[in-house]
């Protein structure tokens, strides 16, 4: 079965973040760590006419990426220590923290900045919750999470053929061949950028 990957109705996305803090609990970190991350995108503008009547143009949406499992994955040619490896099959790419060195390469190269670095002083990642099982397979808290069901989660041959092969959004492109389909928001072809860049460095 495989690979894996989400599809993310960002239209529906109300940026409650419950899917983050589940993801968090459930993988026992620490703030600022986070594996999942909801980035808040923006534009438009408040203007006036000359008798002070206000109209807005502005606009909000947002959207749940954890590491993308990508097929193309910029972290594990970049890590020097070989630690990360892509499995074939499932298309999860995980670490092997007897080989990390914590260098964090892997999260400077990732345009998603994934890995994190834990108290150990080591990279670590989503894996899709497969340590849940004896036979690993994947099972993400964070799709479960989800009141409104933005998340759904399965192989993404069958997410793309149900919703299509968007994986961009905003300043986040596609060059690393992610396993996500993104549903676009409604306003996305308006544009905007990323309101809350401080996700980056966490």
């Amino acid at each position: 079965m495989g690979p894996y990957g989400f599809y993310v109705n960002t239209d529906n996305c109300i940026g409650c973040k419950a899917c983050m803090t589940a993801c968090f609990d459930r993988n026992n970190l620490e703030a600022p760590q986070k594996f999942r991350k909801v980035w808040e995108f923006g534009g438009g503008e408040w203007t006036s006419d000359e008798s002070g009547v206000c109209t807005s143009s502005a606009f909000a949406y947002y959207v749940s990426l954890t590491c993308n499992q990508c097929d193309v994955p910029a972290c594990v040619p970049s890590c020097p220590s070989g630690a990360l490896v892509k499995d074939a099959q499932s298309g999860i790419v995980s670490i092997d923290r007897e080989v990390c060195i914590g260098c964090m390469t892997c999260e400077t190269s990732c345009p998603y900045h994934h890995p994190v670095q834990l108290a150990d002083g080591l990279a670590h990642k989503c894996t899709l919750c497969n340590d849940e099982s004896a036979e690993g397979v994947p099972n993400p808290v964070c799709a479960k999470a989800c009141p409104m069901r933005v998340l759904e989660f399965g192989e993404i041959a069958e997410l793309r053929a149900t919703y299509g092969e968007n994986a961009k959004i905003g300043e986040l492109g596609d060059e690393t061949a992610p396993n996500v389909v993104i549903g676009s928001h409604r306003d996305a072809s308006q544009g905007g950028s990323l309101l809350n860049p401080t996700e980056i460095s966490h």
